[in-house]
């Protein structure tokens, strides 16, 4: 356990069960000799805790590894704040899907000992980065793990905009929007709307079109390195918005651009040796097992 002596602990807000978890966790590495770090999040919650705290954008300068009890969506926004720091990042289920967060609670003394114990397995998945500029001024920026989605927002109104890839004209699309999504965030959104599944470990994009009103828009698997531009077209009677993770926000309008492209810092996400990604896609997804299991 020499690698990992502060541990981070990151958890969802509102939830009784994430406390229950946490406060096992704590006892678990109070019994191991190491130290725990509690979120001032969650620690504002949980009266009495006696641990230290840090900010969540913090955690990574001061700990080995940080511990994000929740569903998927709260790894998403523990990554864009530790990514940077490239601080490893191990997921406990307390949500719905969980192809990030991959520990149950019930085996959470053993998976999180085998990691303590550097029994484990690294994955890096890139972040992208979205800028948005007015009149050639930026107005908004923002990271995001899964995808970057551009929507109507509260309108029901489609959208006409222009997609430029590496600089080169693709298309004019009206449609309710277009998921631009890594091959982490290929499993959430952009899988609703009819995109691909991609293994973690590609190097890619996938822009996924939503409701487009040509039948033959289809979704583009792009290199993930590819710089991506959409303009917002003069004669839009809506305001769009651009969503990162579905979690942050940013107002558009006619004639804004929209940059999208790979983040420089990467997430180092861990798991137990036993994590395996075609299982987990069996087990979240429904896929059928081998005949006579």
């Amino acid at each position: 356990m020499d690698n990992f002596r502060n541990i981070g602990l990151i958890g969802r807000l509102g939830s009784t069960k994430v406390i229950d978890t946490l406060k096992h966790l704590i006892r678990f590495l109070d019994e191991q000799g190491l130290t725990p770090i509690l979120d001032e999040k969650i620690a504002a919650v949980m009266p009495g805790h006696g641990q230290q705290t840090s900010s969540s954008r913090l955690m990574g300068e001061v700990c080995d590894l940080v511990v994000v009890v929740g569903g998927d969506g709260s790894l998403l926004g523990a990554a864009r704040n530790l990514a940077q720091s490239n601080v490893p990042v191990l997921g406990v289920n307390r949500g719905n899907l969980g192809f990030l967060t991959d520990i149950s609670p019930a085996e959470i003394e053993e998976k999180v000992g085998e990691v303590l114990n550097g029994q484990y397995t690294v994955d890096r998945r890139f972040l992208i980065d979205v800028l948005v500029k007015r009149n050639g001024e930026p107005i908004g920026e923002s990271t995001g793990l899964n995808d970057c989605v551009l929507h109507p927002g509260k309108s029901a109104r489609m959208i006409q905009f222009e997609l430029y890839i590496e600089g080169q004209f693709v298309y004019t699309q009206r449609s309710d929007g277009l998921i631009v999504a890594t091959p982490t965030g290929s499993t959430a959104y952009a899988l609703s709307g009819g995109g691909p599944i991609m293994h973690p470990r590609l190097d890619a994009l996938v822009l996924v079109p939503m409701f487009p009103h040509t039948l033959s828009s289809r979704p583009i698997v792009v290199d993930g390195n590819s710089e991506l531009k959409l303009v917002i077209s003069d004669n839009n009677e809506t305001y769009p918005t651009v969503s990162c993770d579905g979690q942050k926000h940013i107002n558009c309008a006619p004639g804004d651009t929209i940059t999208i492209h790979k983040k420089p810092h990467k997430l180092k996400l861990l798991h137990p040796l036993s994590h395996n990604f075609y299982k987990t896609c069996r087990e979240k997804l429904g896929w059928a097992t081998k005949l006579g299991e």
